[in-house]
């Protein structure tokens, strides 16, 4: 509420008016009954209505919009009854007059719009009911002008005219001419006739206000609370500091000197230079409080960065490979792409070469060999996780407007590894997110690029940081997950996973030392076979690295731990493959593929995962129906097309394949993929699920030693699909024989080990036929 123009009790209009009076058109302003308000008159229609008006008595009418020339459908159909009480003065054409407002009109007609309206009337009737209800709203009406009231302090005359008031009808225009509202809802109190329902509108206003007001009053005791302790404990540090002088203590002015006096010697670059001089001189001039603090920290972080700081030595090629060797069985390929990378960046300077992403399965040694980089290169090693990180400021840092604001990830590790050229390891960058805080992935991009690193900002610093000199290596389980601008700056080394026989020479050379460290016995304590190793390697174990392996081997060392800690073990632990069960529980990993194919319409296909290959069965069966086909087995919209197609082509061979393919009319089809909690897709199904329909309808199995995997077309034609290393290996892990692989992957091949390729049958099929006559019994 506010004090606004002045109140008088409702008057009634004298009984021998005219039955049409001059209408006074308002096109800004309001007027309600028993209000006096002030109007500056200057349109000549209504100053005409002014100088016809009836012994003083118009009809004021509200416009609907502020228009100049408004037409009689621009006027609320309901007006005023008023009177002018006084004129405050002239001038000009402009006239000022005082308006009460007596009662409400309906406009019935306009007789006249020259020069000025004049309109035919109808007095409103309003009448307070003598009901229950209508009584407590009286009441509550009355309360909740009271305690706006109270709530403001309002001036005493409208305090005491409040109280004088003794009509609830009265009382509500009165309120309504107070309240603060738009313009809009003042015409709805206006328009609303019935006393009960105009009350109501006018106490949830109220209502409204009464919140709003205490409200303010809250903050504005918040901030007086405020502002009178920041001048307590500015008070009080002057106390302090003076007491300190006194005692010979020194305070926090000696730290900010060896501060200023470690960034002088920093060899800072020029822009950093004159930033760090402004803030030191800020800091002079403050007395203390939160910015005080906030401006040391920032110059201390500055100062902990290591400005033009190395340890790289220079890079020998021979040791690099060496450590390589030592730390990592295998992987040749790999690491000649690590030689061949870092030997770029040593002649071409820093930046030259992309940045590398080990890609492969979890467990196959990608963050070990960026360890190896940093060991045999002499820099330090900065672990940044990525997954799960959906924030940028993570990355980048928090404004220092913020409470709390620390610098990104990069920063800090930059600044705890103390050089300005670390292996810096992005992990698991496959599983950044996205939130509404920024996308991670895109923050990446000038971390990543060598025509921006140059000068990265951190959020906080606010300054340029050379990251030119650092070497990045990121890890990846996923490719596909992967954005594809930071995809496109990446040097993509697929490390695919290691075959049983790799994973126990791994064991014997790597694994079991780090078990022995671990658990805390000698390594000659525990002597485990070569035939304990494959068993627990085929029997406890079903990955790409050696991960589980190493966990499963945990146990047989931590029972050796166990019994040297009881004084048991007065010779080595030995450990066969027949013994392994009553340490590593029963046997986890089955086969289960010879049994799986014992019976027509079920074949065995190959597929990749992010954990590496993996053996799929496909079963078809056929059921009375409609001609239906029903997928089952959380299959994606690939994986779904491929089984139309090659139903699609196995009912074009029709007879020729077997008795009912082609006609369908009275049959449905079921083809569903085992492990149906686990969602798949993906076109390198094909082949299988046509040789599993091909095998329903003609009645012959497929060959229980058979695999395999290829996308196919409605002709028939096999085409070629990714990962065909690892889905081999996982056939061979299988015991399985016979690979059946497309034609257009047979140059894939040669990247399976000799071993593996040594020991398996491949068909490189170019069509179905092909792949039929190598997968189905006779």
């Amino acid at each position: 509420m506010k004090r606004g123009p002045d109140l008088q009790i409702n008057l009634r209009p004298p009984a021998d008016l005219p039955e049409a009076l001059p209408v006074l058109c308002i096109r800004q302003g309001f007027l309600l009954p028993g209000m006096v308000s002030p109007f500056t008159i200057g349109r000549p229609s209504s100053l005409s209505a002014l100088d016809a008006a009836h012994e003083g008595w118009v009809l004021v009418a509200l416009q609907r919009e502020p228009v100049a020339d408004p037409a009689p459908s621009d006027l609320l159909p309901v007006a005023l009854m008023a009177r002018v009480v006084q004129t405050l003065g002239r001038q000009g054409n402009m006239r000022a007059v005082a308006i009460q407002g007596v009662s409400r009109v309906w406009l019935r007609e306009v007789l006249s719009t020259e020069p000025h309206f004049v309109a035919r009337y109808e007095h409103v009737e309003e009448v307070w009911p003598d009901t229950a209800e209508a009584e407590g709203v009286r009441r509550a009406l009355f309360a909740s002008v009271s305690q706006v009231i109270e709530t403001l302090d309002a001036d005493a005359p409208i305090r005491a005219l409040s109280q004088r008031v003794e009509s609830p009808s009265v009382l509500a225009d009165l309120a309504g001419a107070l309240v603060e509202s738009a313009i809009e809802w003042k015409h709805e109190v206006l328009l609303t006739i019935d006393p009960l329902e105009r009350a109501e509108r006018v106490m949830a206003q109220l209502t409204r206000v009464h919140e709003a007001l205490e409200a303010q009053k809250r903050i504005e005791s918040k901030v007086r609370t405020e502002l009178e302790g920041n001048q307590r404990e500015v008070i009080l540090r002057k106390q302090l500091k003076a007491i300190q002088e006194e005692l010979g203590e020194g305070d926090e002015s000696s730290d900010v000197e060896v501060l200023k006096q470690r960034l002088a010697e920093l060899p800072l670059p020029e822009e950093v230079r004159s930033t760090v001089n402004r803030e030191v001189g800020r800091l002079g001039r403050m007395q203390g409080g939160p910015e005080r603090n906030v401006a040391i920290d920032w110059l201390q972080w500055i100062a902990d960065l290591p400005w033009g700081k190395t340890t790289a030595t220079d890079l020998d090629l021979e040791l690099l490979e060496r450590t390589l060797d030592e730390s990592h069985f295998g992987l040749d390929d790999v690491k000649r792409q690590v030689l061949e990378h870092l030997a770029v960046r040593k002649l071409a300077g820093s930046g030259r070469a992309d940045v590398l992403l080990l890609l492969g399965p979890p467990g196959v040694g990608k963050t070990s060999i960026a360890t190896a980089i940093a060991d045999a290169t002499g820099r330090k090693l900065v672990r940044v996780a990525l997954g799960g990180m959906r924030d940028e400021a993570e990355l980048r840092g928090h404004r220092r407007t913020y409470v709390g604001a620390r610098p990104g990830r990069l920063a800090e590790g930059i600044r705890r590894a103390g050089a300005a050229d670390p292996v810096v390891l992005l992990d698991e960058v496959d599983k950044l997110g996205r939130g509404y805080q920024g996308d991670p992935g895109a923050a990446l991009l000038e971390i990543l690029d060598p025509e921006q690193n140059h000068a990265f900002v951190d959020h906080y610093l606010e300054v340029p940081f050379d990251l030119s000199k650092v070497l990045f290596i990121a890890t990846a389980n996923d490719l596909s997950t992967v954005p594809g601008p930071l995809r496109d700056r990446l040097e993509i080394l697929e490390i695919e996973g290691y075959t049983p026989d790799d994973k126990v020479r791994i064991a014997r050379g790597h694994v079991l030392k780090k078990l022995a460290q671990n658990a805390g016995v000698a390594e000659s304590d525990v002597v485990l076979t070569d035939a304990a190793l494959r068993a627990a390697v085929e029997g406890w174990t079903r990955e790409a690295g050696v991960r589980q392996l190493q966990r499963a081997l945990g146990k047989v060392y931590r029972a050796a731990a166990v019994k040297k800690a009881k004084g048991d073990l007065a010779e080595p632990l030995k450990v066969d493959a027949g013994e392994l069960e009553q340490y590593l529980g029963r046997r986890k990993v089955r086969e289960e593929v010879h049994e799986a194919t014992d019976r027509p319409g079920v074949a065995t296909g190959l597929a990749w995962t992010p954990m590496g290959g993996d053996v799929l069965f496909v079963e078809a069966s056929r059921t009375p129906g409609n001609g239906r086909l029903v997928l089952t087995g959380q299959l994606g919209d690939v994986m779904k097309e491929s089984a139309q197609a090659a139903l699609t082509y196995v009912r074009g061979l029709g007879g020729a394949i077997g008795e009912g393919a082609g006609d369908l009319k009275d049959t449905d089809v079921h083809l569903h993929v085992p492990a149906g909690a686990t969602p798949k897709d993906g076109p390198s199904a094909g082949v299988t699920m046509a040789t599993a329909l091909a095998s329903l309808f003609t009645g012959r199995k497929v060959k229980g030693d058979v695999a395999m995997t290829g996308e196919i077309t409605l002709r028939g034609r096999v085409l070629p699909v990714g990962g065909i290393k690892s889905k081999v290996l996982a056939a061979h892990a299988r015991g399985l024989t016979t690979v059946i692989v497309p034609k257009g992957n047979g140059p894939d091949l040669e990247d399976v080990p000799e071993s593996v390729r040594s020991s398996l049958r491949f068909v490189l099929a170019a069509d179905l036929e092909t792949v039929l006559d190598a997968a189905l019994e006779k």
